[in-house]
């Protein structure tokens, strides 16, 4: 709300008075002050809108191309986002989930694997189950493989195989994993980028302990599910892109050159690892209350 004292109509007299840039000030401020601008993060790319279908298929998906733009308020977010080639969409299922009708592993055979262009790790087309969706591909997986989901949790460990899906609570202490969970149910949430993995690092009563890719550490329920090996494409982030045409085709505008990344002859700020992260499930909601005076 404006302040009460605030005129938003003012004589040439008054404003040349009083200053030109003192008054725009204040307009601005008044004005904006309990405005929240659209600032990247929160997994908001601004890069695309996917206009999803009502069920699953791995058809090419339909999607409107931001270019740094806020969908809402069409305002400019991020400058480096424009233009490029566009690339097919495809629909991929991050939930690795086990039938609840059914006593045995989930299995599914890979039919292919390839780059899709809108994310950075490679996707597999699997069938199983008389369906077929697209998943995020280890890093050796092939056409032909089996993979396996269970939601089995046995007192002993098991020995787990690439690609297979299984809860925390069931996998060895050191393995490595990709595409969890952060709540049960939700689908993958940590280690989906090319490249990355998590580590188990130990148990502690009901949650496991793991050790995330940038090196925090966070707790999570033991019925979360994870995919087992290293997500594919592990050179993504050593692959040069070669030329300002390149750049251009993958979507990204150019800068103006002013910026130059520090290296390791200005140093760094050696800072502690944040305290373990216990990740809990959210709250309900309050309910909700309609009064009549």
């Amino acid at each position: 709300m404006l302040p009460a004292n605030l005129r938003l109509s003012f004589s040439l007299r008054e404003i040349a008075s009083t200053g030109k840039s003192f008054f725009l000030k204040t307009i601005y401020r008044s004005k904006h002050k309990d405005v929240e601008l659209p600032k990247p993060g929160q997994g908001r790319a601004f890069r695309r809108v996917v206009h999803y279908p009502k069920k699953y298929t791995v058809e090419p998906i339909p999607y409107t191309r931001l270019g740094g733009r806020d969908p809402e308020t069409g305002r400019v977010v991020v400058k480096g986002i424009g233009g490029g080639i566009k690339f097919p969409y495809h629909w991929v299922d991050n939930k690795r989930l086990h039938p609840e009708d059914a006593s045995f592993p989930l299995v599914e055979r890979v039919i292919e694997v390839w780059r899709d262009w809108c994310r950075t790790a490679n996707i597999a087309l699997v069938v199983g189950n008389n369906k077929m969706r697209y998943i995020l591909a280890t890093e050796n997986m092939k056409p032909g493989d089996v993979i396996k989901t269970s939601n089995e949790i046995p007192r002993i460990p098991v020995r787990p195989n690439e690609g297979d899906a299984h809860p925390l609570g069931a996998l060895p202490q050191g393995t490595q994993v990709n595409n969890i969970e952060k709540v049960p149910g939700n689908g993958g949430y940590y280690a989906q980028a090319a490249g990355t993995y998590a580590v188990i690092l130990r148990r502690s009563g009901d949650r496991v302990i793991l050790q995330l890719p940038s090196k925090h550490e966070v707790s999570l329920q033991k019925e979360c599910m994870a995919v087992v090996g290293r997500l594919s494409n592990i050179m993504h982030n050593k692959t040069h892109i070669g030329s300002a045409q390149r750049n251009r085709e993958l979507g990204n505008r150019p800068r103006s050159g002013l910026w130059q990344r520090k290296d390791g002859r200005f140093g760094r700020k050696i800072r502690p690892l944040p305290p373990l992260k216990v990740i809990k499930d959210k709250p309900e909601p309050p309910p909700e209350m309609t009064l009549t005076m």
